[in-house]
């Protein structure tokens, strides 16, 4: 087996075990995702560039890797209440808290500033 067929076929098998990880428990977003994957490599079962298929494994790294680490799940567990499903691979930031008083780098207060809310309350 060539390497670059290889390469697809382990590039094809990581994506769908991120779907399974990523999506665990909601049966409609698995069978979305497994009927897209599918269905995009599929789609490019004929090309032979060897180029082409090596950029569209890199996409398909891309996307599994943003799949794994920005793709949360919440669902509604009483209203107006959510609760996350966050991994181990979920990336995280640091949350810095917002401060009225702060000075933005035009030298304006942030709490001084007109809201875009503002404007559409007098429109």
């Amino acid at each position: 087996m060539s390497t670059t067929r290889l390469s697809v076929l382990q590039t094809f098998k990581k994506l769908h075990r991120t779907r399974m990880k990523v999506f665990a428990g909601d049966d409609r977003a698995l069978t979305a995702g497994r009927l897209k994957i599918n269905e995009e490599f599929q789609k490019n079962k004929h090309v032979t560039n060897e180029d082409a298929i090596k950029a569209m494994v890199k996409l398909a790294e891309d996307v599994e890797k943003e799949l794994r680490t920005q793709v949360i799940q919440a669902r509604e567990v009483k209203p107006g209440v959510f609760v996350a499903k966050i991994t181990e691979d979920t990336a995280k930031f640091e949350n810095i808290p917002y401060d009225d008083n702060a000075v933005l780098e035009d030298g304006t207060v942030a709490g001084n500033r007109p809201c875009c809310q503002d404007k559409a309350k007098n429109n």
